[in-house]
């Protein structure tokens, strides 16, 4: 199951990216996700994804 919470959510995806996945596509792509709708819930926490570091920072 995904994270609702934010902070927790942070954890998640950036845990599965570290963990499992080369970029924040495949990771979207793997858990149906809406790759907007995750990069907005995370800015609201002022997170935004790197491609580098393949992360949220």
């Amino acid at each position: 199951m995904i994270p609702k919470d934010p902070v927790m959510l942070l954890s998640f995806v950036n845990t599965k990216l570290r963990d499992f996945y080369g970029s924040l596509d495949s990771l979207c792509e793997e858990f149906d996700m809406d790759c907007q709708e995750l990069t907005e819930k995370l800015a609201s926490i002022d997170y935004h994804y790197s491609r580098e570091k393949n992360q949220f920072v």
